[in-house]
């Protein structure tokens, strides 16, 4: 007899039906998968025989064909084990397939138990636009698959569940999304600025680069508080859009790198790789290609700590990214592209002993070590990052004042989105889809960075002085654009360039 089960499968950030078709029937017992089955797929037919025995079923005595369509696909994983166990058992007459259109994706256990996996929200938002009117899921997804709207969502723990389920002899009442309500500042246990001593002029420029959306490196000797300044940057970001969080979600489902029951990602990703990440690991990589760092920071903030420690082709591979907002991976199999919009944190020592420039601590590289240190990072991936800050070291006086001084993560998140609603407001009134200054490009730049007369000169001035790119250029006016939103001013005068060329320290020779 002849069984068809619909399933899916995910492409990039995408997902595609898959139809499991089964035919049982006479002769010598054996079990053939077809479709373009990876190792995992085959050794399906192991823990599904197991399953079903385990579970109270007989499973066929004869020759079992599998075929996975779209033939010429490669399917990969263990998450078609379900469907093919619930295949099996309709194609034996075990029970008589329901009336309604379903389908359904899990890993099975030897013992019968349905086990999470990947990629469930993809999956089932392409089973909802197909018509699909259920999809059984394993329980520890369910509230993922939730969020998707005009589908009935049945989270089953075992395969006996799932089949007494469909056979009508039990009910499972639908998942009902709860109020997945995006995160507010209570739901961000991050830490707050005020907990860092002194650094009021990093802490200056790290509002700059959130309420612009720009990149930001900072330079500075060990134990300055950068790294601690970095895991902070998020608790100001702006909360994320119900749109922002189910497309972070999205690939976060595809990675697998999503918590039990965890329904939407909703506080902002902080990604902070170390050093030794290869280039396939940051961009992402595999015969089929699965996100890498740069796309789960999509939305967020990707810190990397000890910049000129990374791999010089690792650094490299950021360029594209940065400047296009997403990353596409060809393979034999396809060509993916995966969004990885996200705001560059990047902290580095001035030198490799850590202390040149230092008054306290006298440094021992020497000019040439200095300078081969710092052209680790190449010129083109440092015009792409738009902040440059010093990091000075804490004073005695700053580290022992008990009250919190500056201002909290609440005050400067307020200010960095009230400058980017100017921004959105902006953008929006002339039918551009960008949201904040760092995405405009020269078009944009030539429109609504207007400065004044002062404000030209000084650049002009300091772009002859240090020898600054046209890339360099136009970072500085986005930078001072971002400033003057800060200040509530429609112009760009001589303090928000003065302050936007202080932001690029390395290109003054600093």
């Amino acid at each position: 007899m002849l069984a068809k089960i619909i399933s899916g499968a995910v492409l990039g950030v995408d997902a595609y039906p898959v139809e499991i078709e089964v035919n049982t029937g006479s002769g010598e017992i054996n079990v053939v998968i077809v479709g373009l089955p990876d190792a995992a797929v085959r050794e399906s037919k192991d823990r599904v025989w197991t399953a079903i025995q385990n579970s109270g079923f007989k499973p066929p005595m004869g020759r079992t064909t599998i075929n996975l369509a779209p033939a010429d696909t490669k399917k990969e994983g263990p998450s078609f084990d379900l469907p093919i166990a619930i295949g099996v058992l309709l194609a034996s007459d075990e029970f008589v397939p329901p009336p309604y259109s379903f389908a359904m994706i899990g890993e099975l256990a030897l013992s019968g138990e349905v086990r999470r996996a990947r990629g469930i929200l993809p999956i089932t938002i392409a089973m909802r636009n197909l018509g699909i009117e259920k999809i059984l899921v394993p329980a520890d997804n369910a509230e993922e698959a939730a969020v998707v709207e005009g589908i009935d969502v049945i989270p089953v723990h075992t395969l006996r569940e799932a089949a007494d389920f469909l056979a009508g002899f039990y009910e499972i009442a639908p998942l009902l999304p709860a109020d997945f309500g995006i995160a507010d500042e209570n739901d961000l246990d991050i830490g707050d600025f005020q907990d860092v001593r002194g650094q009021e002029s990093a802490k200056r420029a790290i509002e700059v680069a959130v309420a612009g959306g720009h990149n930001i490196l900072m330079i500075g000797p060990p134990g300055t508080g950068k790294t601690m300044l970095a895991r902070r940057l998020s608790s100001i970001l702006p909360a994320m859009t119900l749109e922002e969080s189910l497309e972070t979600t999205r690939i976060h489902s595809i990675a697998g790198t999503l918590g039990a029951h965890q329904s939407l990602v909703k506080v902002r990703p902080f990604r902070a790789p170390h050093h030794t990440i290869s280039d396939a690991g940051l961009l992402g990589g595999g015969t089929h290609p699965m996100p890498g760092e740069v796309s789960l920071a999509h939305n967020g903030v990707l810190f990397l700590d000890e910049l000129p420690e990374f791999h010089r082709n690792v650094l490299e591979v950021l360029r594209q990214p940065l400047e296009d907002g997403a990353v596409t991976i060809s393979r034999a199999a396809g060509t993916v592209t995966f969004p990885s919009r996200f705001i560059l944190a990047a902290a580095m020592n001035p030198c490799p002993c850590g202390y040149y420039g230092d008054p306290r601590r006298s440094c021992n590289c020497g000019s040439t070590r200095v300078q081969q240190y710092r052209n680790k990072i190449s010129g083109p991936l440092l015009d792409r990052i738009d902040i440059h800050v010093n990091v000075a070291a804490v004073s005695y006086e700053d580290l022992r004042i008990s009250a919190p001084t500056g201002k909290d993560s609440a005050t400067m998140r307020r200010e960095a989105q009230q400058a980017r609603m100017i921004q959105q407001e902006r953008f929006r009134k002339e039918g551009l889809s960008i949201t904040c200054n760092a995405a405009m490009g020269a078009r944009e730049i030539n429109r609504f960075c207007i400065m004044t007369d002062g404000a030209q000169a000084l650049l002009q001035n300091a772009m002859s002085l240090f020898s600054l790119s046209a890339r360099a250029y136009s970072r500085i006016v986005k930078v001072a654009r971002t400033i003057a939103d800060l200040d509530g001013s429609a112009d760009i005068n001589e303090i928000h360039v003065g302050e936007a060329i202080q932001y690029r320290q390395l290109d003054r020779g600093q």
